[in-house]
């Protein structure tokens, strides 16, 4: 189960992890303007978040307002993930926990206390 989770995130399908952070992030509204506007999208991307995704994978391509489609932003997770995310980065194996902080807190998202209660929302979500 975790493998299978881990190769999905990696290709850019969904995945339990993706689905709860969708549902936890705007109940999977694609049309969804948080964060006093900064974050848009089912996912609730920030431009900087998107900038330093397609930075790191320029082949995903396209513009910041593409994150109001739930697949673009898949990509757009899965290449951030991709950069912060990574065992030689975090010094060991990388977890849903790591990957769902780290979306929510930025790339040290994982250490950060602010999004303990984040991750437990999330977890909440799983199937």
């Amino acid at each position: 189960m975790i493998c299978s989770i881990v190769l999905s995130a990696a290709i850019g399908t969904s995945s339990p992890l993706l689905d709860a952070i969708c549902q936890v992030e705007s109940n999977c509204d694609s049309t969804a303007i948080g964060d006093n506007g900064n974050a848009i999208g089912a996912y609730q991307i920030w431009y900087v978040y998107w900038y330093d995704a397609v930075e790191y994978d320029p082949s995903i391509g396209g513009k910041y307002e593409d994150c109001y489609d739930k697949e673009y932003s898949e990509k757009i997770i899965n290449a951030y993930w991709k950069r912060y995310a990574n065992e030689k980065r975090l010094g060991r194996k990388v977890t849903n926990e790591d990957r769902a902080r780290i979306h929510n807190g930025g790339p040290n998202g994982y250490k950060k206390k602010a999004t303990v209660g984040y991750w437990s929302d999330v977890k909440g979500k799983m199937k």
